[in-house]
């Protein structure tokens, strides 16, 4: 192996990214963090966003950034779909190499360590995976924003300001939950609202989610919590239909809704040995093998 290259494992959603440096063998040197890059977002702000990070975990390191002398391990939101990937690799940098999957399934090679389990991702958006006997990685969930993703910050966030629609109009009283999704916007009567929602994308949706959780014993977000909570049972479900494997919940939303999945996959739930970046890392480390042959 090249003992001069950078292993680099990144974590790109639609909220933020997550940059983890490491030497040729792998040894973490610094980690950094920049704005988001889901391609759902554009493919040039995804290659903008990864440049930021890397430079800022170069930085802390003390090195030089050399991307001729860089490996990247990407797992990103928005890889499955093609043409986005395409464009993607197409608008690279000249790295050393360079490995890209879905976030979720390097979710799944931090969360066990490469070894057969369950991952249920849940950020800006959702997607769960499995790991199985055969080294086989299965997908469920995912198909994206608006329609999908379900149990994600964005599926949280499209779902709660109906609350605030709904209040400014007398359909349901303008309580606490409703006057913070309305403060968050910024939006004080209908035709503001209507702005807001008209300009709002997934990554604006999933900055409600919060909200949600704070107001979590109020029974319009506490039945939107258990509905969150259902999904997740679904995906595991469908996963792991023999129920024998670990679960681990990751992403920002991953420990706020483990209480919400349903009590029959509670002692299966771990928590992750590592995040997504990690697990980037660890990518990194198979494509610096292959590519040593």
């Amino acid at each position: 192996m090249n003992k001069d290259l950078f292993l680099i494992g990144i974590d790109g959603g639609g909220s933020g990214t997550r940059v983890v440096l490491g030497d040729a063998q792998g040894r973490e040197l610094a980690q950094a963090g920049s704005g988001p890059s889901g391609l759902g977002l554009g493919v040039e702000r995804a290659w903008q966003a990864i440049g930021a990070g890397c430079a800022d975990a170069f930085a802390h390191a003390g090195v030089p950034l050399d991307w001729s002398r860089c490996l990247l391990g990407c797992g990103l939101a928005g890889v499955n779909n093609r043409d986005w990937l395409a464009a993607f690799r197409a608008q690279a940098p000249a790295v050393a190499g360079l490995a890209v999957e879905s976030d979720v399934y390097t979710s799944l090679l931090g969360a066990h360590g490469g070894a057969h389990g369950v991952v249920v991702a849940l950020g800006t958006g959702s997607q769960a995976a499995a790991l199985d006997g055969n080294g086989e990685c299965r997908i469920a969930g995912g198909f994206g924003y608006p329609s999908g993703d379900e149990a994600s910050g964005a599926w949280l966030g499209l779902r709660a300001i109906v609350h605030a629609q709904q209040a400014l109009d007398g359909r349901v009283p303008n309580d606490e939950l409703a006057q913070a999704l309305l403060t968050h916007t910024g939006a004080h009567d209908r035709d503001t609202l209507i702005i807001w929602s008209c300009e709002a994308n997934q990554t604006a949706y999933a900055r409600l989610a919060p909200i949600v959780i704070a107001h979590r014993t109020h029974p319009f977000a506490a039945r939107l919590l258990g509905e969150a909570g259902d999904e997740v049972g679904k995906m595991i479900a469908a996963l792991d239909p023999l129920a024998a494997l670990p679960v681990a919940l990751c992403g920002g939303l991953g420990a706020p809704l483990r209480e919400y999945v349903p009590q029959i996959y509670q002692p299966r739930l771990r928590e992750p040995l590592a995040d997504s970046a990690h697990g980037g890392l660890q990518l990194a480390q198979r494509e610096a093998a292959r590519l040593a042959g």
